[in-house]
């Protein structure tokens, strides 16, 4: 384990079992039907490559680059679009990808400004579920993990743009965010 990890939150095993089922419950929704998987960029990108190649589906992908954290670890509640999708998402069943639904801010301005495109259908698959910090009404509608209320890294999730490439999810040592 990393010696700036506190504690193990999930093992890779864990990982693979929460993306399989969570790719069975989207294939089973949406069998017969090609979604647009967004993925919220960064933290995103290692959880929805395993997530879309578990699904058995026909399906495309799109990213979106998005920013309310600044370098800090809560929200600053504005949300940036640094890059916004380049698919048409008219008429089209979406899933936005995210790696953690914490305060819901970004989620909630992301859903309304596609809704404005006017797709099919628009859905949120995140890994990481904190409902704790809600702020923002919004739900995921396929979940991987309740957490408490911890500051977590890895399989993607940062913290200064380090420790992504944990192949685990683990709880950061306070002395390292404060």
């Amino acid at each position: 384990m990393h010696p700036d990890v506190e504690k193990l939150f999930a093992t890779e095993e864990d990982l693979k079992g929460i993306v399989a089922r969570l790719a069975a419950q989207i294939s089973a929704d949406y069998k017969g039907k090609t979604p647009l998987f967004v993925g919220v960029l960064r933290g995103c990108f290692i959880f929805m490559a395993d997530l879309v190649r578990a699904c058995d589906i026909d399906c495309t992908v799109d990213f979106m680059v998005v920013s309310s954290y600044g370098k800090g670890t809560t929200s600053t509640g504005a949300v940036k679009i640094i890059k916004d999708l380049t698919e048409n998402i008219e008429g089209r069943d979406v899933i936005i990808v995210e790696d953690i639904l914490d305060s819901g801010n970004t989620l909630s301005y992301l859903r309304k400004y596609m809704l404005a495109r006017k797709p099919a259908s628009i859905r949120i698959v995140t890994l990481l579920d904190k409902p704790e910090r809600r702020t923002a009404d919004v739900q995921a509608d396929y979940a991987g993990f309740t957490i408490p209320d911890a500051f977590v890294v890895g399989y993607g999730l940062d913290y200064g743009e380090k420790y992504r490439n944990l192949p685990y999810i683990g709880v950061l040592k306070p002395e390292i965010y404060s």
